[in-house]
Protein backbone atom coordinates (compact mmCIF):
# COMPACT_ATOMS: atom_id res chain seq x y z
CA UNK A 1 0.00 0.00 0.00
CA UNK A 2 3.05 2.17 0.49
CA UNK A 3 4.63 1.68 -2.65
CA UNK A 4 1.08 2.22 -4.67
CA UNK A 5 1.21 6.00 -2.57
CA UNK A 6 4.69 6.35 -3.75
CA UNK A 7 4.06 5.55 -6.91
CA UNK A 8 1.15 7.59 -7.50
CA UNK A 9 2.64 10.69 -6.11
CA UNK A 10 5.76 10.57 -8.49
CA UNK A 11 3.41 9.64 -11.43
CA UNK A 12 1.59 12.75 -10.52
CA UNK A 13 4.74 14.82 -9.93
CA UNK A 14 5.77 13.72 -13.53
CA UNK A 15 2.53 14.65 -15.09
CA UNK A 16 2.47 18.18 -13.64
CA UNK A 17 6.14 18.38 -14.63
CA UNK A 18 5.09 17.49 -18.23
CA UNK A 19 2.12 19.67 -18.17
CA UNK A 20 4.44 22.44 -17.38
CA UNK A 21 7.04 21.93 -20.14
CA UNK A 22 4.38 21.73 -22.69
CA UNK A 23 3.02 24.72 -21.46
CA UNK A 24 6.04 26.45 -21.95
CA UNK A 25 7.37 25.14 -24.96
CA UNK A 26 3.67 26.17 -26.44
CA UNK A 27 4.13 29.94 -25.20
CA UNK A 28 7.61 29.95 -27.14
CA UNK A 29 6.22 28.64 -30.18
CA UNK A 30 3.77 31.21 -30.45
CA UNK A 31 5.61 33.72 -30.11
CA UNK A 32 7.93 32.71 -32.77
CA UNK A 33 4.56 31.45 -35.06
CA UNK A 34 2.50 33.86 -34.99
CA UNK A 35 4.39 37.14 -33.93
CA UNK A 36 1.79 40.17 -33.42
CA UNK A 37 1.55 43.11 -36.00
CA UNK A 38 2.60 45.54 -32.67
CA UNK A 39 6.11 45.73 -31.28
CA UNK A 40 7.54 42.60 -32.71
CA UNK A 41 11.10 42.02 -33.98
CA UNK A 42 10.93 39.12 -36.19
CA UNK A 43 13.73 37.09 -34.99
CA UNK A 44 14.22 34.77 -37.87
CA UNK A 45 14.38 37.72 -40.49
CA UNK A 46 15.61 40.71 -39.02
CA UNK A 47 12.31 42.33 -39.77
CA UNK A 48 10.30 45.08 -37.24
CA UNK A 49 6.90 45.45 -37.97
CA UNK A 50 5.67 49.02 -37.44
CA UNK A 51 1.94 49.68 -37.27
CA UNK A 52 0.60 52.78 -37.76
CA UNK A 53 -3.47 52.30 -36.09
CA UNK A 54 -6.30 53.81 -37.44
CA UNK A 55 -6.94 57.19 -36.78
CA UNK A 56 -3.44 58.09 -35.96
CA UNK A 57 -0.01 59.39 -38.01
CA UNK A 58 2.51 57.99 -35.79
CA UNK A 59 3.68 54.38 -35.73
CA UNK A 60 3.64 52.55 -32.28
CA UNK A 61 7.46 52.43 -32.80
CA UNK A 62 8.89 55.51 -32.71
CA UNK A 63 10.86 55.80 -29.59
CA UNK A 64 14.04 58.31 -29.78
CA UNK A 65 17.13 57.14 -31.80
CA UNK A 66 20.12 59.11 -32.53
CA UNK A 67 21.60 58.84 -35.91
CA UNK A 68 25.19 59.62 -36.89
CA UNK A 69 25.90 58.02 -40.92
CA UNK A 70 26.43 59.09 -43.93
CA UNK A 71 23.98 56.15 -45.41
CA UNK A 72 21.39 54.29 -44.50
CA UNK A 73 20.46 51.04 -45.95
CA UNK A 74 17.10 48.91 -45.04
CA UNK A 75 14.56 46.26 -46.98
CA UNK A 76 10.94 46.94 -46.79
CA UNK A 77 7.53 44.92 -47.51
CA UNK A 78 4.43 46.76 -47.62
CA UNK A 79 1.42 44.12 -47.32
CA UNK A 80 -1.97 44.88 -48.71
CA UNK A 81 -2.48 47.27 -45.77
CA UNK A 82 -0.89 49.79 -47.78
CA UNK A 83 -3.84 50.07 -50.32
CA UNK A 84 -6.05 52.53 -49.25
CA UNK A 85 -8.44 55.56 -49.86
CA UNK A 86 -8.70 59.15 -47.82
CA UNK A 87 -11.20 60.88 -47.09
CA UNK A 88 -10.63 64.21 -49.53
CA UNK A 89 -10.07 62.63 -53.22
CA UNK A 90 -6.91 65.09 -52.84
CA UNK A 91 -5.17 63.84 -50.09
CA UNK A 92 -4.80 60.56 -51.92
CA UNK A 93 -1.90 62.65 -52.98
CA UNK A 94 -0.06 63.49 -50.39
CA UNK A 95 3.22 61.22 -49.25
CA UNK A 96 3.34 59.45 -46.71
CA UNK A 97 6.70 58.85 -45.09
CA UNK A 98 8.80 55.86 -44.63
CA UNK A 99 11.96 56.12 -42.83
CA UNK A 100 15.12 58.24 -43.07
CA UNK A 101 16.94 60.83 -40.76
CA UNK A 102 17.16 64.10 -39.24
CA UNK A 103 20.21 66.41 -40.37
CA UNK A 104 20.51 68.09 -36.89
CA UNK A 105 17.18 68.00 -34.20
CA UNK A 106 14.66 69.91 -36.62
CA UNK A 107 13.23 67.46 -39.16
CA UNK A 108 11.63 69.67 -41.05
CA UNK A 109 14.47 72.35 -40.94
CA UNK A 110 17.04 69.41 -42.90
CA UNK A 111 16.31 65.81 -43.50
CA UNK A 112 16.19 63.10 -45.55
CA UNK A 113 13.87 60.20 -46.16
CA UNK A 114 12.04 58.01 -48.32
CA UNK A 115 8.21 58.58 -48.86
CA UNK A 116 5.20 56.37 -50.02
CA UNK A 117 1.93 56.68 -51.02
CA UNK A 118 -1.13 54.73 -52.85
CA UNK A 119 -2.27 56.41 -55.77
CA UNK A 120 -3.47 55.62 -59.27
CA UNK A 121 -3.57 52.28 -58.56
CA UNK A 122 0.00 52.09 -57.54
CA UNK A 123 2.47 51.83 -54.80
CA UNK A 124 4.80 54.64 -55.06
CA UNK A 125 8.03 55.82 -53.16
CA UNK A 126 9.28 58.92 -53.25
CA UNK A 127 12.64 60.74 -52.26
CA UNK A 128 11.55 63.20 -49.30
CA UNK A 129 13.66 66.36 -48.36
CA UNK A 130 13.29 69.09 -46.10
CA UNK A 131 16.57 72.10 -47.75
CA UNK A 132 16.85 74.52 -44.75
CA UNK A 133 13.30 74.49 -43.84
CA UNK A 134 12.54 73.96 -48.18
CA UNK A 135 10.28 70.44 -48.82
CA UNK A 136 11.24 68.98 -52.04
CA UNK A 137 9.90 65.29 -52.99
CA UNK A 138 10.39 63.45 -56.60
CA UNK A 139 8.99 59.71 -57.80
CA UNK A 140 11.24 57.18 -57.53
CA UNK A 141 9.60 54.09 -58.77
CA UNK A 142 6.34 51.86 -58.23
CA UNK A 143 6.70 49.22 -56.37
CA UNK A 144 4.64 45.58 -55.78
CA UNK A 145 3.23 44.84 -52.37
CA UNK A 146 4.46 41.74 -50.99
CA UNK A 147 7.93 41.66 -52.06
CA UNK A 148 10.94 42.73 -50.17
CA UNK A 149 12.38 46.58 -51.43
CA UNK A 150 15.68 47.61 -51.36
CA UNK A 151 16.39 51.11 -50.18
CA UNK A 152 19.20 53.29 -49.68
CA UNK A 153 19.89 56.97 -48.40
CA UNK A 154 23.40 58.36 -48.93
CA UNK A 155 24.65 61.93 -48.73
CA UNK A 156 27.04 62.79 -51.41
CA UNK A 157 28.48 66.52 -50.66
CA UNK A 158 25.67 68.70 -52.38
CA UNK A 159 23.11 66.42 -52.55
CA UNK A 160 21.08 62.99 -51.45
CA UNK A 161 21.15 59.89 -53.51
CA UNK A 162 17.93 57.73 -52.81
CA UNK A 163 17.72 54.45 -54.31
CA UNK A 164 14.86 51.75 -54.87
CA UNK A 165 15.52 48.34 -55.78
CA UNK A 166 18.35 50.09 -57.63
CA UNK A 167 16.86 52.93 -59.32
CA UNK A 168 18.27 55.95 -58.32
CA UNK A 169 17.27 59.40 -57.65
CA UNK A 170 19.43 62.44 -56.65
CA UNK A 171 17.98 65.53 -55.30
CA UNK A 172 19.85 68.63 -53.65
CA UNK A 173 21.39 68.95 -50.35
CA UNK A 174 22.26 72.27 -48.26
CA UNK A 175 23.37 70.67 -45.25
CA UNK A 176 27.39 70.95 -45.11
CA UNK A 177 29.32 67.54 -44.61
CA UNK A 178 29.44 63.87 -45.16
CA UNK A 179 28.12 62.89 -41.90
CA UNK A 180 24.20 63.61 -41.01
CA UNK A 181 24.55 63.61 -37.02
CA UNK A 182 20.37 63.94 -36.26
CA UNK A 183 17.64 61.21 -35.10
CA UNK A 184 15.76 58.91 -36.59
CA UNK A 185 12.78 59.25 -38.62
CA UNK A 186 9.80 56.38 -38.64
CA UNK A 187 7.04 55.37 -40.53
CA UNK A 188 3.90 58.30 -40.64
CA UNK A 189 0.60 58.72 -42.41
CA UNK A 190 -0.07 61.98 -44.12
CA UNK A 191 -0.49 64.65 -45.21
CA UNK A 192 -3.89 65.84 -44.15
CA UNK A 193 -5.33 62.93 -42.94
CA UNK A 194 -4.81 60.13 -40.39
CA UNK A 195 -4.97 56.30 -41.31
CA UNK A 196 -8.28 55.27 -42.03
CA UNK A 197 -7.11 52.29 -41.44
CA UNK A 198 -4.24 49.85 -39.85
CA UNK A 199 -1.59 49.65 -42.03
CA UNK A 200 1.50 47.86 -41.57
CA UNK A 201 5.15 48.56 -42.96
CA UNK A 202 7.77 45.66 -42.27
CA UNK A 203 11.56 47.36 -41.71
CA UNK A 204 14.78 45.74 -41.80
CA UNK A 205 18.01 47.93 -41.56
CA UNK A 206 21.27 46.53 -43.04
CA UNK A 207 24.54 46.92 -41.77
Amino acid sequence: MIRNKYQTSCYCLILVASFCISISSCKKENTIANPSNTDTTFVDTGFITYTIRQGQQYCDQNTLKLTNLSSQSFDVIFDSSAIYRTIDPNNQYDINKLYGFSEGFNHQYNSARLGWRWSDDSLRLFGYVYNNGARISSEISTVTIGDTIRCSISLLDSFYQFSVNQRVLNVSRTAIGTIAIGYQLYPYFGGDETAPQAIAIKIKELR
